[in-house]
């Protein structure tokens, strides 16, 4: 699979395990977000956006990446902030894999032709940074992180994955234009 540009849209051929994959973890990603039934039952606070709920940083250090402190040294400001904008972060994450999650379904189980408009690519794009982060953090990847692990090491398969999606992102953001 690798992202081209044809005309307005972004095209990509996936073979049906290339499509598995995307689906299981951007459902995964999904999961590890919550629902939006999760989120605070008070109609006038998710209007305004303001949670009297707690605001704690998540202790899942997945979901700690996907959703950081804004203020590392103040753990009051941290909160406050984390207060009014978690809900709507968690919003737009679930709405990218839902993106994907939608874009995917026809070719899940048999792969074929995706076609994304410049919205979608960008849903993509977002996306797959979030699903680089959570497996990021779950294998711990640094910088000296070798992807090319031996394939039976117990971690080669999700460290293909890892590398793979990283290659995916880069692919997708070179067929796209910036937003004027």
């Amino acid at each position: 699979m690798r992202f081209k540009r044809r005309g307005g849209a972004i095209r990509a051929d996936l073979e049906a395990v290339e499509a598995d994959v995307l689906t299981s973890v951007a459902a995964d990603l999904l999961e590890l977000l919550g629902e939006e039934a999760d989120a605070d039952p008070d109609p006038l606070a998710a209007l305004v956006g303001r949670s009297d709920g707690p605001a704690a940083a998540p202790e899942d250090p997945a979901l700690a990446r996907l959703l950081p402190d804004a203020y590392g040294d103040d753990d009051d400001a941290a909160t406050e902030f984390r207060r009014y904008t978690e809900g709507d972060l968690r919003t737009g994450k679930r709405a990218n894999a839902g993106t994907v999650l939608a874009t995917l379904a026809p070719l899940t189980g048999r792969g074929g032709r995706l076609v994304l408009d410049r919205d979608e690519a960008d849903a993509w794009l977002s996306c797959l940074n979030d699903l680089r982060l959570v497996l990021g953090s779950r294998l711990e990847v640094t910088e000296e992180t070798e992807l090319a692990a031996r394939d039976d090491a117990p971690r080669a398969h999700a460290l293909q994955v890892y590398g793979w999606l990283g290659w995916l992102q880069e692919s997708l953001l070179s067929c796209l234009d910036p937003r004027t």
